[in-house]
């Protein structure tokens, strides 16, 4: 198992690029998992269902099953939000785990970066980005610089830049649990 993240700003397209990069990945004979980040409250169950019922009335853990899929969510009430390798841990092994979010962990990244969002590129702020994937040439950025609209091409790269989950996992917990950076939110 190998682990990129993806890292960029609100609406610089890090899901249009995941979405379009999982295809490619699997026609290259790859597995691939994913793994989001939200930074509010979510909910992936709906009132009346059974199991929305069944977390509401206290477990801690329901797992809903079925001959297309299988889910399993976990309340975690007054515990604190898992860590980054604790998350990856629980992961079923495929080839390549690609995390959206999470970008102030110390895992290697892609900088997803869109001119239009006029947000500041992120590589200087941010531990551990190996590449920026940028929808305009950057010829001051002293890291490879790939095409967004290129997805052969940043999916060559993602490869080239991946770790091993062990190297990932001892990177983590080498450097836990990270204090939420503040970034620049203006253009430059």
């Amino acid at each position: 198992m190998r682990v990129i993240g993806l890292a960029g700003w609100s609406g610089a397209g890090k899901t249009t690029l995941l979405v379009r990069l999982i295809p490619t990945f699997r026609e290259r004979g790859l597995t691939v998992s994913t793994l989001k980040h939200a930074h509010h409250a979510f909910d992936i169950d709906r009132p009346g269902k059974d199991s929305f019922v069944h977390r509401e009335a206290g477990a801690s853990e329901v797992l809903v099953a079925s001959g297309r899929r299988w889910a399993l969510m976990h309340e975690l009430w007054d515990e604190p939000e898992p860590a980054l390798p604790d998350l990856l841990r629980r992961l079923s092994p495929v080839d390549l785990v690609v995390v959206e979010g999470f970008k102030a962990y110390a895992h290697p990244k892609i900088e997803v970066h869109r001119a239009a969002n006029g947000k500041p590129l992120l590589f200087r702020d941010l531990p551990n980005i190996k590449v920026v994937a940028a929808d305009t040439p950057l010829p001051d950025v002293p890291l490879p610089v790939v095409d967004l609209n290129d997805v052969a091409a940043v999916a060559d790269r993602i490869l080239a830049v991946a770790d091993p989950l062990g190297k990932v996992l001892s990177d983590l917990e080498a450097l836990p649990r990270p204090e939420r950076l503040r970034l620049r939110d203006v253009a430059p």
